[in-house]
């Protein structure tokens, strides 16, 4: 597994002072973080922009010394034995970057084969054996910048297995794809890590991607931990509550107070709209088969019924909320 201990990294840099003088600035990144990631499991790296997401990926994939604390990779060190770690670990970003636009997709595979030590026949096979599985083999001899932008990501895909890593991080790898191949790419990070026993970092801000994929999450906030848990108990840790929206038929004052005296526990605000009603209705656990049953006894005829169950975007963005206050 990868295993960061008391991460930290400190960056130096130049705080202008006025037009003509600057001085030097102590940053911290990233302060005392711990995090693991095992085989076979996807985790999440969560934060607002500026969170220090981007430079801990960077010191776990070797791309930046650490200033303190220790990353080991399977029992290596990743300072100390960094060049064995680099042929453990890879890389995807989201966006058009890490690929070279003029050469083809086969020669884009090609070149960072070799970089990893890969020749002859067994790179010749690996880059046919991984075009197939990101669906470019009738495109390996066509320009990277003629590909269109979901094409450019699954090669980035390709380009992040050709070295067989054990780990991977990936850095916002469905960002501004299409639904459909954003779909696709998903279910490929699926199989990396559930058929093919690849520990997977991901960072995302498309929180319904985080909640689908991710076994368990670190959110981070100016570089220090402020939760760690599975989505769904992240979510149900700091969102406390279901929202149920239900039109009916007009209701009486007699019946609402009946069904508010029934449905113990719950928030209830009745609305009216000419010759029907809404309700509102706010409770810490789902409460639909409860409102079904008061509303048959009261006679109330549920026209439509919205339920809002807490998401993981709800616990963000109240975590968001209460760092603001």
């Amino acid at each position: 597994m990868i295993e960061a201990m008391n991460l930290g990294k400190v960056y130096t840099v130049k705080k202008k002072i006025n037009f003509f003088r600057s001085e030097k600035e102590k940053v911290n990144a990233v302060k005392g973080l711990n995090l693991k990631i095992v085989e076979g499991e996807i985790v999440g790296l969560l934060g607002l922009n500026g969170a220090g997401k981007t430079t801990t990926i960077k010191m776990l994939s070797t791309l930046l010394n650490p200033s303190a604390g220790k990353i080991t990779i399977d029992g290596l060190d990743a300072v100390k034995d960094a060049i064995k770690v680099k042929g453990m670990v890879n890389m995807i970003a989201g966006g058009e970057r890490m690929l070279y636009w003029r050469l083809t997709g086969a020669q884009n595979l090609r070149y960072f084969g070799k970089l990893y030590g890969l020749s002859g026949g067994e790179l010749e096979a690996r880059i046919q054996v991984l075009l197939e599985k990101v669906g470019l083999t009738e495109a390996s001899n066509t320009p990277v910048e003629l590909y269109s932008k979901g094409m450019k990501q699954r090669l980035q895909i390709a380009r992040g297995l050709i070295n067989d890593p054990k780990y991977l991080f990936l850095d916002e790898p469905t960002l501004g794809l299409d639904a459909p191949v954003a779909k696709q790419l998903r279910e490929m990070v699926k199989s990396l890590a559930k058929d093919q026993g690849k520990g997977i970092l991901l960072t995302s801000h498309y929180l319904e991607e985080v909640e689908e994929l991710c076994d368990r999450v670190y959110i981070i906030e100016k570089g220090s931990l402020i939760l760690h848990d599975t989505p769904e108990n992240i979510t149900a840790s700091v969102v406390k509550n279901f929202h149920v929206k239900i039109e009916s038929i007009a209701i009486s004052t007699s019946q609402q107070n009946r069904i508010k005296q029934s449905l113990t526990g719950c928030s209830i605000e009745f609305s009216e709209l000419g010759d029907s009603s809404e309700m509102h209705i706010m409770a810490p656990f789902d409460p639909t088969a409860l409102i079904f049953s008061v509303c048959m006894k009261e006679s109330v005829p549920i026209q439509k019924l919205e339920l809002k169950r807490p998401r993981l975007e709800d616990a963000i963005l109240t975590l968001a909320k209460e760092k603001l206050a």
